[in-house]
């Protein structure tokens, strides 16, 4: 290997123990020849069975793996990232563990930042192995996110990409903790390219994004790039205020020529209605304020316990 590989290749893990073998396989088999020099960096994000062991054993076999052992579980995006952090090749390579997005991709990924774009993302042609409200859903999701964000999201694109030097760099100097990768590599610009691939079912075990954690990656989404949640309330206000003068006015040219009732019905509809949506706006407020908060106390976005050569990293990483 040269002193800098040509490509590093981050895989984030959560409890895939059962994966860790088969994605090493397939991943050399796919890309040793091609590239020179390769390093494979495993980011474990505190996995509760042998995820740990099984990289560890398969970084003393081949010593271009490396791999860091999160002090607790951060979650997908802080683990990518540190991926990122840790990686030294000149083209970083984004991919997940379960084997959903196949590593035989990767020659073609390659080939397009060589032909010179700067971010290659994969994007999924086909979805195998998953229900229909998660197509449907996810379909929704990314059609909805390219029409409220100012910056073009391609749409049924995952962490499955590859990043230039340039956008390495670029990529490591964003500080926010409340990460939608997949929009910030997009924000930073540079010139970008598509390569369209069929995603196949998971190798082994379980989906780590059940409802809750979708629907919260859904809204880091939307607050990061987005400000509709905070307009639409904006504009639902002044809707509610105007359908609420008009009925004062209503009520006012009634009472005036001498058409009254005891009107509790419509004042209980009125209360309950306008009290529903300030409850509404106030929680919309309350998720970003919630963002700004997390920001502002500055604390590290993940804490790395331990590595494969032994060492303990339980310092705060630069970011």
């Amino acid at each position: 290997m040269s002193e800098q590989p040509e490509l590093t290749v981050v895989i984030p893990a959560f409890d895939e123990e059962e994966n860790i073998g088969p994605m090493v396989e397939r991943l050399d088999a796919a890309v040793s020849g091609m590239v020179d020099g390769l390093e494979i960096i495993f980011v474990d994000d505190g996995s509760r069975d042998d995820t740990w062991r099984e990289i560890r054993e398969a970084a003393e076999r081949d010593a271009r793996i490396r791999g860091l052992r999160f002090a607790r579980n951060f979650g997908h995006q802080a683990a990518v990232t540190a991926g990122v952090d840790a990686a030294s090749g000149q083209a970083v390579v984004l991919i997940d563990a379960d084997l959903q997005d196949p590593p035989e991709v990767i020659p073609e990924l390659v080939e397009k930042w060589r032909q010179g774009y700067e971010v290659v993302y994969a994007q999924r042609r086909t979805r195998e192995g998953e229900t229909v409200f998660k197509k449907a859903s996810a379909s929704l999701f990314y059609r909805l996110l390219h029409r409220v964000t100012d910056v073009e999201i391609p749409v049924d694109t995952g962490d499955f990409r590859l990043m230039g030097p340039r956008a390495v760099q670029a990529f490591r100097a964003l500080p926010e903790r409340n990460r939608f990768i997949r929009g910030l590599v997009s924000w930073i610009g540079f010139p970008q390219a598509a390569v369209t691939y069929h995603r196949q079912a998971r190798h082994s075990g379980t989906t780590k994004y059940p409802f809750r954690k979708m629907l919260r990656f859904a809204l880091d989404a939307l607050t990061s790039f987005s400000f509709l949640p905070l307009r639409l309330s904006t504009v639902l206000g002044f809707l509610v205020s105007g359908f609420a003068f008009l009925y004062i006015l209503v009520v006012l040219i009634l009472k005036a020529v001498g058409i009254s009732w005891l009107g509790y019905t419509s004042l209980m509809a009125s209360i309950l209605f306008l009290g529903g949506v300030q409850l509404v706006m106030i929680g919309i407020l309350g998720e970003y304020v919630a963002r700004v908060f997390d920001e502002v106390k500055r604390r590290p976005l993940y804490l790395v316990g331990e590595r494969t050569d032994g060492r303990s990293e339980v310092l705060p990483p630069d970011r």
